[in-house]
């Protein structure tokens, strides 16, 4: 879920005890059927969790999720031969998920991102908001858990993250750290927040993604979306044209570096989904661009593929391949 804009609320980089090694978006669209209310695309989170396994866990794992489902009979399984050098071998991830058709039908019905919780209605989509996008956040984490990633669900408004005219003005990462340093990989979620000046608002996964980014200096950042990449035009049409390389100087203005276009001053052509109250591409855009300003390189890449798979191990911080599909975006050299 998304939101515009935002302000920094503290300065200068968070230490962990050991670096972080990548911040990964989770994007909405990638791991839920978007126009089908709260159903989740089961094949690619299976897949997204396996390479994130594949990326983060250099030994041995095993399952974690140990509860058992509403109506099964199942008994969970639970190891006998567990490593306890597991978290030695493990590099540090964050994870932020998107929405999809979890929540952005209850906020936009209810008008949460426009705030006004003195209306019942915007109380009760505030209140049904945050039951939808933490209840894909529980099965995002048990996905992640059954590959043997030790997750941990954190919602910002349980932890206490705020806004102020829907800027971010409070993000306390404390509980955020710690448990990285504990050896667990935080998932977070776009969520309802409070908003000091209209009472509530929605919390954009990407504006929370560049705020840990600006805090926890990660090796880079990958976004994980339905499509290649960022596209000149809405990827449906026929004459789309994947944007490979992006350019980010200094004022935070970017340029097309490959493929040359042939219109170098027709602006990129950016669609929003009507039920979308959180910006869509157009937000990812921005703040990828202000995370490469920090000197991280940011891979937007196609879910579920090879190419998700290259750019989650860190295998295209040098030289992009040709034969990789996707969008880097990157400081200006």
């Amino acid at each position: 879920m998304d939101q515009h804009n935002h302000q920094s609320t503290t300065s200068g980089a968070v230490a962990t005890a050991k670096p972080l090694h990548c911040i990964v978006k989770l994007g909405g669209a990638a791991i839920t059927y978007k126009n089908e209310l709260e159903t989740i695309n089961g094949d690619n989170l299976n897949i997204v969790s396996s390479q994130l396994r594949q990326a983060m866990i250099l030994g041995p794992c095993h399952g974690m999720d140990w509860s058992r489902r509403p109506g099964s009979s199942e008994i969970p399984t639970v190891a006998d031969d567990f490593d306890e050098q597991l978290q030695l071998k493990s590099k540090k991830f964050v994870v932020v998920h998107g929405a999809g058709s979890f929540g952005h039908f209850q906020a936009s019905k209810s008008g949460v991102h426009k705030g006004g919780l003195n209306k019942s209605l915007v109380k009760s989509g505030f209140v049904a908001t945050r039951i939808s996008v933490t209840s894909l956040n529980l099965e995002i984490v048990r996905a992640l858990a059954k590959e043997g990633i030790p997750s941990i669900g954190m919602s910002p408004f349980s932890c206490g993250w705020s806004t102020c005219q829907r800027n971010l003005s409070t993000a306390d990462i404390s509980t955020v750290v710690k448990a990285l340093d504990t050896g667990f990989i935080p998932v977070l979620h776009g969520d309802a927040v409070l908003d000091s000046s209209q009472g509530c608002t929605i919390l954009s996964g990407d504006v929370i993604i560049r705020h840990l980014a600006e805090q926890l200096r990660p090796d880079y950042v990958v976004f994980l979306t339905d499509v290649l990449g960022v596209y000149d035009r809405p990827p449906t049409e026929p004459d789309a044209t994947l944007l490979q390389e992006i350019a980010v100087s200094e004022d935070g203005s970017w340029s097309v570096l490959k493929p040359q276009l042939q219109d170098v001053s027709k602006q990129v052509e950016i669609t929003v989904a009507a039920h979308d109250t959180t910006g869509g591409m157009v937000t990812k855009i921005s703040e990828a661009a202000m995370i490469a300003k920090l000197g991280i390189d940011v891979y937007i890449v196609k879910a579920a593929t090879d190419h998700s798979m290259r750019a989650l191990k860190g295998q295209l911080r040098q030289n992009i391949p040709d034969d990789w599909l996707g969008t880097v975006i990157r400081l200006a050299k």
